[in-house]
C-alpha cells in the first residue's frame, strides 16, 4: 500500500493552503471579466459545495440581489434572486450583523432540501455577501470554513461591471430586454454573427434567424424569460456562415430581475467556442459538470454527463459508473461499451446491457467504499486485484459517490499508459465525485417515481384492445419526458351491438393526480353511456353534463367516432379536440373537419354536432391528442399536415408499424395518445329482420310465425328452427308478462349463428328463478339457457335488450 495516493483527510488539511494559492492566481488579474465567477468556482472545488453565489445591495439598497453564481441552479434549493435587506433570510442576517451565518437542515424552513448553508459578509464597505450551499451530511468543517473566508476576502476587490449593463455593451456582450425583445450588442458579437451594424435592426429575432435550425430550440430556452432561473446559463450553438461550415459560438448569460421602472434583462456574452476550448480549466470542468448534472433527470443522463465531463479531459482510456446495491456494483455506464475493453471478471458478469460486478471479488474497492474517500493508484501498483488492475494498468482512480449519508456508488477511471496525477487533478476528481453522488441519488429517485407514474397511467388505460369484426385497431401512449405528474390523455375502443364500434380519444387539462382521476372518470362515463345505446352526440352530451356537475376546475377534450362495421359508415363528434385524419385506400388523406362542440365541462348546456363518415375497405382512421400535433414550436395545422403525410406514406398492412413510425421523433413535452383503426369490411354481412310485437293475446304466436317465415327465407331448416322458435316464444312471453310498453323482436344471422334479441322498456334484468318441481311457471329463462349457446342482457335507452344465440346448420 506504500504506492497508494489517497485523497482524504490528510489531503484536506492542506485545503486552505491550496485554496489561497489558487485564489491568489485569480486575483492577480482584477480586471478579468470572469474573475468573480472563477472565485466562486474555487469555493465549489475546495469545500465540496454544490452552489456558491454572490449577493450585492440593489440600486435602492433595500434588497440584496443575486449578482453571480456557480454550481447547480439555486432554484433547486428554493433560493431567490433577491432578498429584503431587513428580512429574516440568512443573507440578510449576515448583511446586518457583519458575521458569518452557518445553518444546518434543522435551522431551515420545513420543505427545504436537506442541505447546509453558509452566508459570509465580503470584507469592505460594499455590503456584498457570499452564499454557499452543501449537500454533504458533514456540512462545512473547519477547513471548509477557512476556504470560504478566503474566497470572501478575494471577492472584496471591486467586481467588473456586468456585461450588458452599460449604455453601450462591450465587445461580444449583449443586453436583452425581456419585455420587448430589443437587444443591445457590441461590434464583436455582430461580427460573430456575420452582420454589419447598419444591417442590424436591434431585434433578437434577427440574430436568431442566423442560427442553425436544429440549435434554435435550445437557444430559445435561454432567451425566453420563463425558462431562466437563478444562476448563469451557458450553451453552445451554431450560426450559418455565407460560405463554409457553421460557426460554433458559446453563450453565457443570466437574468437580471426587473424593478418598478425597468423590465427584467438577460445579459451576457457570446464568444467563439473554438477559441475557448483550449483554455478550459479543471475548475471550469467542475462547473460544467455541476450544470450538466443539475439538468440530468435520469440515471442514464447522470452517467453520460459524468463520462463527458471526465474521460476526454483526463485522457482516460476507460471509465465506469456503477450504483451500489447490497454487495454488488450494478454498472449503469461503461465507456468504451465494448466488453473486450474490460477485465475478464467483468465480462463473465455481463448478463444484460451492462455487467454486475461483485464487490466481494474486489476487496480493495470494498475498502475504498467503506472509507468513502477518492483513492488513486499510479502505474505499477502491485496491491490491486486483477479485476481492478486491468481497468487501469497505467493508473487507476476510484471515486466513491457519497449521497445523503450513504454510498450511492462508485466511479472507476483507468489509463493504459502511465498517468501522472497532479494535485489539481485530484481536486477535480474529489469535487466531481461529490456532485455525481448527489445527482445519482436524485436521478435514481426520479427514475423510480417516473416508473411509478407510468405504471399508474398504464392502469388507467385499456390493457388490450378488443378484436373487431371487419377491422383492426392499435393504440400507443407516450408519457411526457418532462416532469413526474400523471397526464390526462386516454383512448378507448368500445364494441357495441349490431357490429358497431366506438373509437374514443381524449385529453384532460393539466398533468396531475386530479387530471388522471378525471381521465378515469371520463373514460368510464363515455363507455357506460355508449353501451346504453345512445347515439354519439347524446353520449358526448351526457359526459359533458357529468363533468360540469363534478365541481372541478378542469376541462377535457374528446373525439368520439361510432363506426358501423357492416355498412362502412360512421358518425364523428368532437368536443374541442383535434379532428380525426382519414387515410383512404388509394393513399389520399383528409381531415374530418366537421363542426365540433366546446371542450367538456365548459358549458352545461350545449350541442355536439355529428359529422357523417363514409369508409371504404382499407380506410385507416387516426385519432390523436394534441401532444403529437401541437407544441410551442409547432402549430396544430402544421402538425396535422405532418400526421397526414405520415399516414399517406405508410403501409396500413401493419398498423403497429404505422403507429410507431408516426410517433418517431414526437415532441415529448406533453403526453401523446394515438389510436388507429383500419376498416376492412365484414367478409360475411349479417342478415337482419325485425318485428314490433303488439300486446295481443296471440302475440307470441305471431312472433313465432314471423320468425319461421324469416328463417325459411334465410334457408334455415331442421331442428334449429324449432330451437329458435322456442327461444323466441319464451323471451317474447317474458317481455309481455313482466314489462309494460313497446316490445320489439330482432333476428340476426351471421354465418351459422342466429341471435334472437327482445327489447323492452323495463330496465330490470331477468333473473333465473328457483322453482320447485311442482311449479307450473317460471322456467322460461331456464329453457333459454338450456338450448342457447349464450344469453345475456344489455341496457338500451331506459330499457334493456335480452338476447340469446343459437347455432343453426353446420
Amino acid at each position: 500500500m506504500a504506492d497508494v495516493v489517497t485523497e482524504g483527510a490528510a489531503g484536506r488539511g492542506a485545503g486552505p493552503v491550496r485554496a489561497a494559492l489558487a485564489l491568489k492566481t485569480i486575483t492577480a488579474d482584477p480586471a478579468g471579466p470572469d474573475r468573480v465567477r472563477r472565485l466562486l468556482e474555487q469555493a465549489l472545488v475546495f469545500t465540496g459545495a454544490s452552489l456558491a453565489a454572490l449577493y450585492t445591495p440593489g440600486e435602492d439598497t433595500a434588497a440584496l440581489v443575486l449578482a453571480e453564481s456557480a454550481g447547480v441552479p439555486g432554484a433547486l434549493y428554493g433560493l431567490r434572486e433577491s432578498y429584503p435587506a431587513d428580512g429574516r433570510s440568512p443573507v440578510a442576517e449576515a448583511h446586518r450583523t457583519g458575521r458569518p451565518v452557518w445553518l444546518g437542515p434543522e435551522h431551515l424552513a420545513e420543505g427545504t432540501p436537506d442541505v447546509r448553508l453558509a452566508a459570509l459578509p465580503v470584507p469592505g464597505a460594499g455590503g456584498r455577501l457570499l452564499l454557499a450551499v452543501s449537500e454533504r451530511p458533514a456540512g462545512f468543517d473547519g477547513d471548509d470554513r477557512a476556504c470560504l473566508a478566503l474566497v470572501a476576502e478575494a471577492l472584496a476587490a471591486p467586481a467588473p461591471v456586468a456585461p450588458g449593463t452599460e449604455d453601450e455593451p462591450g465587445a461580444g456582450s449583449f443586453g436583452l430586454a425581456m419585455d420587448t425583445g430589443r437587444v443591445e450588442v457590441g461590434a464583436v458579437l455582430l461580427d460573430l454573427f456575420g452582420m454589419d451594424r447598419e444591417d442590424f435592426d436591434g431585434r433578437v429575432e434577427t440574430l436568431l434567424a442566423r442560427t442553425v435550425p436544429e440549435d434554435l430550440p435550445s437557444l430559445m430556452s435561454v432567451v425566453e424569460a420563463d425558462h431562466m432561473s437563478i444562476g448563469e446559463r451557458e450553451l453552445e450553438f451554431r450560426v450559418l456562415q455565407p460560405d463554409g461550415p457553421p460557426r460554433w459560438l458559446r453563450l453565457r448569460g443570466r437574468l437580471l430581475p426587473g424593478g418598478e421602472d425597468r423590465p427584467p434583462r438577460l445579459v451576457g456574452t457570446v464568444t467563439d467556442a473554438s477559441s475557448l476550448r483550449a483554455e478550459v480549466t479543471d475548475v471550469a470542468r467542475v462547473q460544467r459538470l455541476a450544470a450538466a448534472l443539475a439538468t440530468a433527470g435520469t440515471v442514464r443522463d447522470v452517467s453520460q454527463a459524468v463520462v463527458t465531463a471526465l474521460r476526454e479531459p483526463l485522457r482516460a482510456d476507460r471509465i465506469a459508473l456503477a450504483e451500489l446495491e447490497n454487495d454488488r456494483l450494478v454498472v449503469i455506464v461503461l465507456d468504451p461499451a465494448d466488453p473486450e475493453a474490460w477485465p475478464e471478471l467483468w465480462r463473465s458478469e455481463w448478463r444484460g446491457e451492462w455487467p454486475d460486478a461483485p464487490v466481494s471479488a474486489m476487496p480493495t474497492l470494498a475498502a475504498a467504499l467503506r472509507e468513502g474517500r477518492a483513492r488513486i493508484w499510479p502505474a505499477g501498483s502491485d496491491v490491486l486485484e486483477p479485476a481492478l488492475a486491468e481497468v487501469g494498468p497505467g493508473g487507476l482512480a476510484v471515486l466513491p459517490l457519497p449521497a445523503a449519508g450513504r454510498m450511492a456508488g462508485a466511479c472507476l477511471i483507468g489509463w493504459d499508459t502511465p498517468h501522472d496525477f497532479g494535485p489539481d487533478e485530484r481536486a477535480l476528481l474529489t469535487a466531481s465525485a461529490g456532485l455525481a453522488g448527489q445527482a445519482l441519488l436524485r436521478a435514481h429517485a426520479f427514475d423510480a417515481e417516473h416508473e411509478l407514474v407510468g405504471m399508474l397511467q398504464r392502469q388507467l388505460l385499456p390493457r388490450r384492445l378488443p378484436a373487431l369484426p371487419g377491422g383492426v385497431a392499435v393504440a400507443r401512449y407516450l408519457p411526457a419526458t418532462a416532469g413526474l405528474e400523471v397526464g390526462g390523455d386516454w383512448y378507448d375502443v368500445i364494441p357495441l351491438p349490431d357490429h358497431h364500434v366506438a373509437l374514443v380519444i381524449g385529453d384532460v387539462q393539466g398533468h396531475s393526480a386530479a387530471a388522471a382521476t378525471l381521465m378515469g372518470q371520463m373514460r368510464t362515463a363515455l363507455r357506460a353511456y355508449a353501451t346504453e345505446g345512445h347515439p354519439p352526440d347524446v353520449v358526448v352530451a351526457h359526459a359533458n353534463r357529468l363533468l360540469t356537475e363534478l365541481e372541478t376546475d378542469l376541462f377535457a377534450t374528446c373525439a368520439y367516432v361510432d363506426v358501423d362495421m357492416e355498412a362502412g359508415t360512421g358518425w364523428c363528434v368532437r368536443a374541442g379536440h383535434p379532428p380525426p385524419v382519414l387515410r383512404h385506400p388509394d393513399g389520399a388523406t383528409e381531415r374530418v373537419e366537421g363542426e365540433g362542440g366546446p371542450p367538456l365541462g365548459v358549458l352545461d348546456r350545449t350541442e355536439f354536432p355529428m359529422t357523417p363518415l363514409r369508409l371504404l375497405p382499407g380506410t385507416v382512421i387516426a385519432l390523436t391528442t394534441d401532444g403529437l400535433v401541437e407544441s410551442a414550436q409547432l402549430d396544430i395545422d402544421t402538425g396535422l399536415d405532418r400526421l397526414a403525410r405520415g399516414l399517406a406514406g405508410s403501409d396500413p398492412a401493419d398498423l403497429g408499424l404505422v403507429a410507431d413510425a408516426l410517433l418517431a421523433g414526437a415532441h415529448r413535452a406533453d403526453d401523446v395518445a394515438l389510436l388507429l383503426m383500419r376498416y376492412d369490411g365484414m367478409a360475411v354481412k349479417p342478415l337482419r329482420d325485425g318485428w314490433t310485437v303488439w300486446r295481443l293475446p296471440e302475440a307470441a304466436r305471431q312472433a313465432r310465425r314471423f320468425s319461421r317465415r324469416t328463417l325459411r327465407s334465410w334457408d334455415v331448416s331442421g331442428d334449429a328452427v324449432d330451437t329458435a322458435l322456442l327461444v323466441v316464444s319464451e323471451l317474447v312471453t317474458n317481455a309481455l308478462v313482466h314489462t309494460d310498453g313497446r316490445v320489439r323482436l330482432d333476428l340476426t344471422l351471421v354465418g351459422n349463428r342466429l341471435r334472437v334479441a327482445i327489447t323492452d322498456a323495463s330496465p330490470r334484468t331477468p333473473v333465473q328463478p328457483n322453482v320447485g318441481w311442482e311449479a307450473t311457471g317460471g322456467r322460461g329463462i331456464l329453457l333459454v339457457e338450456a338450448v342457447s349457446e349464450a344469453w345475456g342482457t344489455l341496457p338500451v335507452s331506459g330499457g334493456k335488450q335480452v338476447w340469446a344465440e343459437v347455432t343453426v346448420g353446420g
